[in-house]
């Protein structure tokens, strides 16, 4: 059964593309098909895949807005096993356009659910890269998916902005998607030192740990310069620097993800 993911957190900066794309290609690695769909204007995920912003017929911003299929927008990656719906242009103009259409939180949903099942199959795992914000683009990533993955800046104040993801989450579940479940939070940008976490740090994973519980990955993203490298050259981490501290994190937290739903049910907050 194919996994629908959203990953999601409405503040910037905490390493949210950059945990999709990379999970995405360790899952491929590891045997997975995996379908990143780009719903950030930003377009990070595709660069970071090798793509360049689709035109308005081949991109996430025709799925929502043409009902073109998602195996037509789908382009094969410079990463095998990984393929992406690219973000366009037109994208940054999505969210005005879609306050006029009906059912305009569910149109991923829909494209998702019109997918002939031998098609949808072809993926283990469909990722959605969320923008920084809670506006109609995450909404209906939110709607459509079966699982919510949070990456967490390891920083202070990190924690207070996730209060209000957890609302919207509540929100959405109970009027649009009551299946929706975070299933998985991962601590990016951990600096680490002789002894691991830096001391700040620790406060923040046991806070996590603590409110989180076992949907808290056991893997946390290091700081490492060959993560904020690999995009420049159109790669992911995975590929740029495959023994590198962050891909080999990256590696360890795509087995994670990939084994929790087996392992147990996503449970709410």
């Amino acid at each position: 059964m194919t996994r629908v993911i959203a990953v999601a957190n409405q503040k910037g900066g905490v390493g949210k593309t950059t945990t999709t794309v990379n999970v995405a290609a360790a899952l491929a690695d590891a045997g997975h098909s995996v379908l990143v769909v780009d719903l950030d204007p930003q377009g990070n995920a595709t660069q970071a895949l090798g793509l360049e912003r689709g035109n308005s017929s081949n991109s996430s911003y025709a799925v929502l807005l043409d009902g073109v299929d998602l195996r037509t927008a789908a382009t094969p990656t410079n990463h095998a096993g990984v393929a992406c719906i690219p973000a366009s242009v037109d994208l940054a103009g999505a969210e005005v356009e879609l306050v006029a259409e009906p059912g305009r939180e569910r149109r991923m949903l829909l494209a998702i659910e019109e997918e002939p099942d031998e098609q949808l199959a072809a993926y283990d795992f469909i990722l959605m890269d969320c923008p920084p914000s809670l506006g109609l683009l995450t909404l209906n990533a939110l709607v459509a998916a079966h699982e919510l993955f949070v990456p967490i800046q390891a920083e202070f104040y990190a924690l207070d902005g996730v209060a209000q993801l957890i609302t919207t989450l509540e929100l959405v579940r109970t009027a649009l998607n009551p299946a929706l479940e975070i299933s998985m939070v991962v601590l990016t940008m951990v600096g680490v030192g002789e002894s691991g976490p830096l001391n700040y740090q620790r406060f923040v994973i046991d806070e996590a740990r603590a409110y989180f519980g076992e949907r808290l990955a056991n893997t946390v993203i290091p700081r490492d310069s060959a993560i904020s490298a690999a995009p420049s050259v159109g790669q992911t981490v995975i590929a740029f620097d495959p023994t590198s501290a962050g891909a080999l994190a990256y590696k360890r937290l795509a087995a994670e993800l990939a084994t929790h739903q087996s392992a147990q049910k996503a449970v709410k907050v």
